[in-house]
């Protein structure tokens, strides 16, 4: 497993993460056990870095991981991301999510359910507009100095934000939806990360599984699965997008890869502050995702890519329109 710097925290992490979301039921049921297990065989590979919140899953996956990582607390590094708050509809909200009272609040309980004394990331999930980044940070980089994260981080934020946030309190990370049809950190995010030395957590860079082929027709989705709500999953859109992947197969067979794989290997090429976090809830998909390490591409596979996902190709926005209102601008 290849590690490098997580910015300028001094801490090294490996290069691929692993997105604990899907272990709590977010893409159909999942096995407590099997969860487990994958948590096990991924520190047995080398996977340190474990991306989690404390709204997965209503609590269910800080407890589960905190039962996985037992005695092996040293040999993770946990990335915890504070959660919205859920409006009476069931959707989250940015709004009132980044206060200081509710940030101290979550860390606290995240800590409980995970049965640690220390996050080694805590992270703002949306910025919230009705709070300014400078107090949010502010109060995330009070819990480092009371010993309850060692590092702070954010995620969805603008380019200008995250400077701001960090003239306050250094930022050790930002996480961003980051795919071959999701490109948004292309434009300012990337840029800002390097400047001021802030590791890039691309999540979802599966495209939520679509990337990875396993999903022919929208009706593969079962029951609970929220990609369900996703306008690129939505009939209207998949056929486009399937197109898409099928090609994206075709390469990856030519090069005895899968699908998955190309599209890691490409997360990866962007450079090494970039640390993509696939998720997945078997041990079977785990090391699918950490064989891509061993993928090589070639300039021209490049070019080949760049022509199936060119910028913006994706049929369907990221998320909802009400997700879409989250989005930090």
């Amino acid at each position: 497993m290849d590690h490098q710097p997580f910015g300028k925290s001094g801490v090294e992490v490996s290069r691929i993460g692993l997105g604990c979301y899907g272990m709590s039921g977010a893409y159909g049921t999942a096995d407590d056990d099997e969860s487990i297990a994958t948590i096990h065989r991924a520190i047995e590979l080398g996977v340190n870095l474990l991306d989690t919140s404390a709204s997965y899953g209503q609590g269910h996956n800080h407890e589960l991981i905190g039962r996985a990582i037992g005695d092996r607390r040293e040999r993770v590094f946990i990335h915890s991301k504070s959660g919205s708050i859920k409006t009476a509809d069931g959707h989250g909200t940015p709004i009132g999510s980044g206060t200081p009272e509710r940030l101290q609040t979550i860390c606290e309980q995240s800590l409980t359910s995970l049965q640690i004394d220390c996050l080694d990331v805590f992270c703002l999930s949306r910025v919230d507009p009705t709070v300014p980044i400078e107090d949010s940070v502010g109060a995330m980089a009070r819990l480092v100095e009371d010993g309850k994260t060692r590092l702070i981080g954010l995620s969805e934020a603008a380019p200008d934000t995250l400077r701001r946030g960090a003239a306050v309190h250094p930022i050790a990370s930002l996480q961003f939806e980051y795919s071959l049809w999701s490109r948004d950190p292309e434009f300012g995010h990337h840029e800002a990360c390097k400047e001021l030395d802030i590791a890039l957590m691309a999540y979802a860079p599966l495209g939520y599984g679509f990337l990875s082929g396993s999903l022919d027709r929208p009706k593969a989705l079962t029951m609970g699965d929220m990609r369900q709500k996703f306008p690129r999953f939505r009939p209207d859109n998949f056929d486009a997008n399937r197109k898409r992947v099928a090609r994206l197969e075709k390469l990856a067979k030519e090069k005895g890869a899968t699908a998955a794989q190309i599209a890691l290997a490409w997360i990866l090429a962007r450079g090494n502050e970039v640390f993509p976090i696939p998720g997945c809830k078997t041990r079977l998909h785990l090391e699918e995702n950490v064989a891509a390490l061993k993928i090589n591409l070639e300039p021209a596979d490049f070019i080949d890519l760049e022509q199936i996902f060119p910028i913006g190709v994706a049929s369907g926005t990221r998320y909802p329109a009400q997700g879409m209102k989250g989005v930090d601008k």
